[in-house]
Parts: structure tokens; sequence; C-alpha cells
């Protein structure tokens, strides 16, 4: 055990300890936080206020057609004149509206963006509407009273009581964490392979394994090189948290007027798409969801994740004497979280409950993805005990059966392995 740690804390602090590390630590979380700025910068600013002129042969429009904060209307006579001077007088667009109101047409020097379009096609859209009902005699008031939709709102019941819950913040904290997952567990499995072959080809190996196990070694590269994953993770979540809350401010410029604007903004649309009623609504919903069941099993998932691929990355690592060598063993490695990724976008979102969720939540090679998916739906305590205690099992026999593989390979030298090869070396005997 004495040797393990020794060679846990090698793998440890020769990596933190380098700038490299330390570049990716505390680069990646101010990165972020300035593409958040730049969101939020451009969210704001979102440009000028358009001025566009109209020619209305209608005379629908001249009257009920309103200034807004985004774009300035000014209405004038003369299609073909108005054409050829629109921009020469400084406006950005020409909107024509025929007598009969068909082909309404919207001019502009450069391809209008489609936000600009949408507005004006919904603020004339809406218009015609208003006028076509009161020519008909139907009150406007009435008919948007039976048209309007109904939001069916969701609420879980336990034995703690009652809480309101949102599908969309369930689905996004599921996938979110699942993606997570997904790609730590290769950005540092991918980590311990190349450590191996790093090893291996360097020869060092051979002056190591005179003096440790080959199972020895392999542990302490997988615990060492998790313990840097884990740090790193750590570091990213605290550095991001206080970055946001200091640099966001400074950077956006303390637009609390124009961000409150944006904010009912995005809530008005999420109103209007039937999915949350508000932005408030939206956070209070998270107290809905099992949210220390979900971070205690991130942590379990990462972790024990990490480790039973990780041991199957340095058996691929010990097989091979380049990285181009790796593909082939890499695939069926890689085939199961890419299988329930793409089944958890299309499947388990839909019905978290089902048997194919149930089993993919079980099933050791799957787990880490398709639980995270599920946790957030309140998954019974017995189904997440047992796809815990599977994860564990899991993990022992992928590392016993990669630690067979490793001793052996770690130590061929010249010859390309196939996986006929790989079984001959787990059957040998110690």
């Amino acid at each position: 055990m004495n040797k393990i740690w020794l060679i846990i804390k090698r793998e440890y602090l020769s990596r933190v300890k380098k700038k490299s590390f330390l570049y990716v630590t505390f680069g990646v979380p101010l990165l972020f936080i300035g593409m958040m700025s730049l969101v939020i910068f451009l969210a704001v600013n979102q440009g000028d206020k358009k001025k566009i002129r109209v020619v209305d042969e209608s005379g629908w429009f001249k009257t009920t057609l309103k200034n807004s904060k985004k774009m300035e209307y000014s209405f004038a006579e003369g299609f073909a004149a108005n054409k050829e001077a629109f921009v020469k007088d400084g406006y950005d667009y020409l909107v024509y509206i025929p007598a009969n109101l068909n082909n309404i047409q919207m001019f502009a020097e450069k391809t209008p963006g489609a936000m600009d379009k949408s507005v004006v096609e919904d603020e004339i859209n809406s218009i015609i509407h208003s006028r076509r009902l009161a020519e008909a005699h139907i009150d406007s008031g009435i008919l948007a009273n039976a048209m309007k939709s109904v939001s069916i709102s969701t609420t879980s019941i336990s034995e703690k009581g009652e809480k309101k819950t949102q599908v969309v913040v369930a689905q996004v904290v599921g996938l979110l964490g699942a993606i997570l997952i997904y790609l730590t567990l290769f950005l540092y499995g991918v980590q311990v392979m190349k450590g191996v072959i790093e090893e291996k080809t360097s020869r060092i190996i051979e002056v190591v394994i005179s003096s440790v196990k080959p199972f020895q070694l392999m542990m302490g590269k997988i615990v060492g090189v998790g313990m840097v994953g884990l740090t790193q993770f750590l570091l990213w979540i605290g550095s991001t948290a206080i970055l946001g809350y200091t640099l966001i401010p400074m950077l956006t410029g303390n637009n609390a007027e124009k961000m409150a604007e944006a904010q009912q903004a995005a809530a008005t649309h999420a109103t209007n798409s039937g999915d949350i009623g508000s932005i408030g609504e939206l956070f209070q919903s998270m107290d809905g969801l099992p949210v220390l069941t979900i971070i205690f099993g991130f942590i379990f998932y990462f972790l024990f994740g990490y480790l039973l691929y990780s041991a199957l990355f340095a058996a691929v690592g010990s097989a091979v004497d380049n990285e181009t060598e790796t593909q082939q063993f890499m695939i069926p490695i890689t085939l199961p979280l890419l299988f329930t990724i793409y089944v958890s976008q299309f499947v388990i979102i839909n019905n978290p409950h089902s048997n194919i969720a149930v089993w993919l939540s079980m099933i050791p090679f799957t787990a880490p993805i398709a639980m995270m998916v599920r946790l957030p739906y309140h998954v019974p305590p017995l189904q997440i005990a047992g796809s815990m205690a599977l994860m564990v099992a899991g993990f022992i026999f992928t590392t016993w059966v990669a630690g067979r593989i490793y001793r052996t390979g770690v130590l061929m030298y010249g010859k390309k392995a196939s996986y006929k090869e790989i079984i001959k070396w787990f059957k040998y005997r110690d």
C-alpha cells in the first residue's frame, strides 16, 4: 500500500506542478467568464434603433404602426421613388404594403436580420388581425381569451410534502451532469493512457517494475491522475463562481436595467412557448429537485466512472507502442458511453423510469451517464443503491481484468497487439 501511495503522490505532484496545469485550471474559468460576459454584453446591446420607411397603399398602418425602442417608422408615398432613395436617405429598410395586403415586401441594402424581419412581421400581422376582426364585428379580447393556451404545472409528491417542479429544469440539469461526466471520463482517462504509453516507450517502466508490481503501478497511476482531475474540477467550480460574482458586473458595465429588460424578454419568450412561466419560477423550481442526491450522485459516478474507464485506458496504453495504435481498442471502450448519450437525449429524458432507462443506469459501463440523467426525476433510493453497488463491483472486476492485461502488455515491445494476443495475456498465470 505504501508503494501505491508513493506512485499516487508522484503522479499527482508531477502534474499539478506543470505550468500547463495552472494555465488550464485558471485559464478555463477566465475564458468561460469572458464568454459569458460577451454574451451578456451582446444581449443588452443589440444595436441601434432601426429606421424603416413604409409605403402603405392600404391606408391601414399610418396611425396604427407605432414606433418602439427597436423600430422607428416613417411613412411616405410613391413606391418606385422610395425604392431608389431609401438607403441614400438614411433608412435601414423599406417596407412596401400594397392595397390588397398581398405580397408585402421588405427591402434592404443587405439581407435583413431575422430578428428585425420577425419584429416588423409580427407588428403588421397584429394590426391586420385586429382590423379584420373589427370588420367582422368580433371582439378581439374575447377571441384572444378563447385562444389562450393553458400551461400545466408539475408537482412532485413525497413523504416530505409537495414541491413544484419544472420538466425543463430536470432535463437541463440531468443532461448537463451527464455531459460533464462524459467529457471528464475521456479527458482524464486519455491522460492515464498517454502516461502509460510514454513510460513504456521510454523504457522507464522496466526500472519501475523492478521495484513495484504492475498492478500497484497501474492503480497508483489511475488514482493519482484521478486526484488531479478532481482537484482541477473543484478549482474550476470555485474560481468560476468567484470570478462570476466579481468580473461579470465589471465586464458588462453593471447594466442592471438592461439586464432586467433582457431577462424580462427571455421570460416573455418562455411564457409564449408554454415551457416555463417566468425566470423567477424557473429558479424556484430548483427547490423541487433532489439537489443533495444529484450532487452526491455526480461525485460518486464521476469517481467510479473514472476509475472503471481509466483501468481500461491503462490496459490499452500497455498494449500499444504509440497513440496511433490505440484507435482499434478505443472504439469498444467509447461505444457504451456514446450509445448512452444518444439514448439519453431521445429515450431517457422522455421516459426516465422506463425499463431501458433503469437497465442502463444499472450496467456499470453506462450507469455514469444514464443515472445522472435520471437523478433529477427522483429515482427510487433502492435503484440508486443498486446502481452504486454494481458500479463498485464493476470497477473491481474491470480493474482485475485490466491489471492482468497490463502486467504483460507493459513489457511487450515491437509487436503490434491484437485482440487475440490480449486474450492470451489475460490467461497467463501469475
